[in-house]
């Protein structure tokens, strides 16, 4: 079963700065990834087509799916090295609050993408969440 994962994107105040991050790692020669501390228990879910839903800005916004989970060296100790497909998926505004590290997100909770016509529209969580309050979104 496919189980996703969610993370803040610390320091990035819109899409384009992931994607200028990204860029500037793929310059160098590396696949975009990003290193974190723990390895995750569910690697093999992760593994089945699973994502990592990126927070900018106090919501997920946009999502990666993981192609690897390696284990690297660290300073004194080893890291997990998570490597993403350079496509990147913009979703539905879903807001998130802040916390530390990363959390699993199962399928049914993860927002939906939006559309290649709908991509072009970037508007807050929050008038998003209004709207589809409202019935108009």
């Amino acid at each position: 079963m496919t189980i996703h994962m969610v993370k803040l994107c610390v320091g990035a105040d819109d899409i384009d700065d992931l994607v200028n991050w990204q860029k500037r790692l793929m310059k160098q020669g590396h696949e975009p990834f990003h290193r974190t501390r723990m390895m995750p228990k569910q690697k093999d879910q992760l593994l089945q087509g699973g994502s990592i839903y990126w927070v900018i800005k106090g919501a997920i916004r946009v999502r990666q799916q993981i192609i690897d989970v390696r284990e690297v060296a660290g300073d004194g100790h080893t890291m997990c090295e998570l490597v993403f497909d350079p496509e990147l998926v913009r979703t539905y505004a879903k807001p998130k609050r802040p916390f530390q590290g990363w959390r699993y997100l199962k399928p049914g909770d993860a927002p939906r993408d939006l559309g290649s016509k709908e991509a072009a529209v970037d508007i807050p969580p929050s008038l998003d969440a209004a709207l589809k309050q409202a019935g108009v979104w």
